[in-house]
C-alpha cells in the first residue's frame, strides 16, 4: 500500500513524528509506558486565568468491579445546571487514560459552554468486554443520578469519544437505549472503532489504514477487547456497535472520519444505517486525513474538523424553541 501521495500536505509532517507502534502481548506494557512518559514530557501548563475547574470522582463501578474514576470539568462562567458531555478516551481499547485528553476536554468545555465528564475505564486485555463499556455505563448512571449536586442538566447529557472511545460511545448508546434508564441528547462519534469484522474483510479499501492505526494494530485491539478472534460469530453489539441489528431509537449523532482512516468504510456504513433508522445524523469525511490527524492541530483540515464537531455539540445543547 502506498497512499502517502494522498495525504493532505499540511498533516504530512506528523507521520515522521508519530511513533510506529507494533503491538504484541510482550510489547504492550512498554508502549503504554513510553506513551505515558511522552504525555508527561509534552503536557502544556494550564494558564493562570483558567476558567475551567476539574474535580476527581470515584463512582460505583459495575457489580463486583472496582469504582470508576471520572474527571469532571466545568466552566466557572456558565450558569447551572449546564449540559454535559460524557467523554471516553481512545487508544484501541488497550491504551490511553482520561488524563491524556485533558487539553481537549477543557477546550470543549470552554468553547461549547458545557461540563465534560471524562471516564477512566479499564483497559483490555486485562479487562475484556463487557468491562470497559460497563464502566462507561456506570459513569453515565452516576452522572445522571447526581446531576443536581454536580450542577449539570440530566435532560442534556451527550456521550462521545474518539477512536476506541468512539466505539465505546456507540456501544454505550445502544446499551443505554436498551436499558431505558437514561435519555441521551446526542452522541459524538469521532473516527469511531465500530466493527471487528473489518479485521477479516476480504475486500478492504486499498487506500485506508496505512498510517497511525493499521490493520495489524486493529487485529490486536479487537482481539484484546473481545478475548477471541475478531470476526467470529456471536459478538455483542455493545462491544462492536456495527453488529447491532437495529439502530432505531438512538440519539442524534455526529460522526467524522478521515478519508484515509482504516475505519472509513465501517463509519460511513454506520452513518448510513443511522439515517435509514430515522436517526438525525451528520457525517463528515475529511480528504487526505488519516487516523488521528487532528493531533496536528494547526492544519486547515484539523481546524475544520474541530469547528465541525464543536458546532454540532453546541447545536445539540442549544435550548429548544
Amino acid at each position: 500500500m502506498q497512499t502517502k501521495h494522498l495525504v493532505d500536505p499540511e498533516i504530512l509532517p506528523m507521520l515522521d513524528t508519530f511513533p510506529r507502534l507494533h503491538f504484541t502481548p510482550d510489547t504492550l506494557a512498554e508502549i503504554r509506558a513510553v506513551l505515558a512518559e511522552t504525555f508527561e514530557q509534552t503536557k502544556t501548563p494550564l494558564p493562570d486565568n483558567d476558567t475551567i475547574t476539574m474535580t476527581e470522582h470515584y463512582v460505583p463501578g459495575p457489580h463486583g468491579a472496582p469504582d470508576v474514576r471520572v474527571l469532571l470539568y466545568r466552566p466557572t462562567n456558565i450558569p447551572t445546571p449546564m449540559p454535559v458531555l460524557l467523554w471516553i478516551h481512545g487508544g484501541g481499547y488497550v491504551l490511553g487514560s482520561a488524563d491524556q485528553d485533558e487539553m481537549q476536554v477543557r477546550m470543549v468545555a470552554e468553547e461549547v459552554g458545557c461540563a465534560v465528564a471524562s471516564v477512566e475505564y479499564r483497559l483490555s486485555p486485562e479487562t475484556p468486554f463487557p468491562g470497559p463499556v460497563e464502566d462507561c455505563y456506570a459513569a453515565l448512571i452516576w452522572l445522571h443520578g447526581h446531576a443536581a449536586e454536580l450542577g449539570v442538566d440530566a435532560a442534556h447529557i451527550a456521550i462521545g469519544g474518539a477512536s476506541a472511545g468512539g466505539g465505546l460511545a456507540a456501544g454505550l448508546g445502544l446499551l443505554t437505549r436498551d436499558r431505558g434508564k437514561v435519555s441521551l441528547a446526542f452522541q459524538l462519534l469521532i473516527y469511531p472503532m465500530l466493527d471487528d469484522r473489518t479485521v477479516v474483510s476480504t475486500d478492504p479499501n486499498p487506500y485506508t489504514g496505512e498510517f497511525i492505526w493499521t490493520a495489524e494494530s486493529n487485529r490486536f485491539g479487537w482481539t484484546a477487547l473481545l478475548g477471541q478472534e475478531p470476526g467470529s460469530a456471536g459478538v455483542s453489539p455493545y462491544a462492536a456497535a456495527a453488529r447491532a441489528e437495529s439502530l432505531v431509537g438512538l440519539p442524534p449523532t455526529f460522526l467524522s472520519v478521515g478519508a484515509l482512516d482504516l475505519f472509513l468504510e465501517e463509519d460511513m456504513t454506520y452513518a448510513q444505517r443511522l439515517m435509514q433508522a430515522g436517526v438525525p445524523t451528520e457525517l463528515h469525511v475529511y480528504p487526505g486525513a488519516y487516523h488521528g490527524f487532528n493531533l496536528w492541530a494547526e492544519a486547515r483540515v484539523s481546524r475544520a474538523f474541530t469547528s465541525d464537531y464543536l458546532s454540532a455539540l453546541r447545536c445539540a445543547f442549544a435550548p429548544a424553541g
